[in-house]
């Protein structure tokens, strides 16, 4: 169960390898976690990840998790929930894409879309089946500023990244009452090792600041927490700019 103040004992990331997943992790661990599941496609970054949360004190276990066969999420994710109550699930699996080469091959953008969206719609419904069973717990959804207004440069991952917002958000309504919790997380530019090698956007941010960022919502059982806050103010700005202006934005 998690404490007074919303730290978790126990917590699934789903997306097990990333950045700002494992930031995520090894703050909670420091405060109190003491179990962690890391859900991902079995490779040595999978067993790498969870050996470093291991080192930190906490009980890192694996299982095999793929967004992209969502036929599978039931049996993978149900064992984890069978092991014991999860405290918190951190959906953390996506992709950037390459914009440029996703939109002259559609089967590329589709595979954007299905791991940034399809996959989180049918992973999300178990696990918030899950949390819903036990009557507590915090779904905490990695969503992106991309999401609120697609934009020239990235529309086809910000356009995934707008359905899995609108997806979390009506998921959130739905729990609402039943002790389930659902906080939407929405960084701006991270730097990681998906943006590495791109152009720095205004307001960047790390994996930690990210991380305590959650931790701060889920003290304050937010429903939306922005990654810095001053995104908020900005991003309203964008999103009821004329289109016509908006186009002609350096973004």
């Amino acid at each position: 169960m998690k404490d007074a103040f919303g730290i978790p004992q126990s917590l699934l990331i789903l997306g097990g390898t990333s950045e700002i997943a494992l930031a995520t992790a090894r703050r909670m661990i420091v405060r109190r976690t003491r179990t962690v599941w890391l859900a991902g496609r079995p490779t040595p970054a999978l067993e790498e990840a969870a050996e470093q949360l291991r080192a930190l004190g906490a009980d890192a276990r694996t299982v095999a998790f793929d967004a992209l066969d969502p036929e599978s999420h039931e049996e993978a994710l149900g064992k984890v929930f069978a092991e014991g109550d999860i405290d918190m699930v951190l959906m953390a699996v996506g992709v950037l894409g390459d914009q440029a080469l996703d939109e002259r091959e559609p089967v590329a953008a589709a595979r954007v879309a299905m791991t940034n969206y399809t996959g989180a719609v049918s992973s999300g419904l178990v696990c918030a089946r899950a949390l819903q069973t036990q009557g507590h717990g915090s779904l905490v959804v990695l969503s992106s500023v991309a999401g609120e207004r697609a934009r020239r440069s990235n529309f086809i991952y910000g356009s995934s990244k707008a359905g899995l917002d609108a997806f979390a958000q009506g998921l959130g309504d739905a729990l609402h009452g039943t002790g389930a919790h659902v906080m939407i997380v929405r960084p701006g530019f991270v730097r990681t090792r998906m943006t590495a090698g791109l152009p720095e956007a205004p307001l960047a941010t790390t994996p930690e600041a990210v991380a305590a960022a959650i931790e701060l919502g889920l003290r304050r059982r937010s429903e939306t927490v922005w990654v810095p806050g001053a995104l908020r103010v900005v991003m309203s700005a964008l999103r009821h700019a004329p289109r016509g202006l908006f186009r002609r934005l350096p973004l």
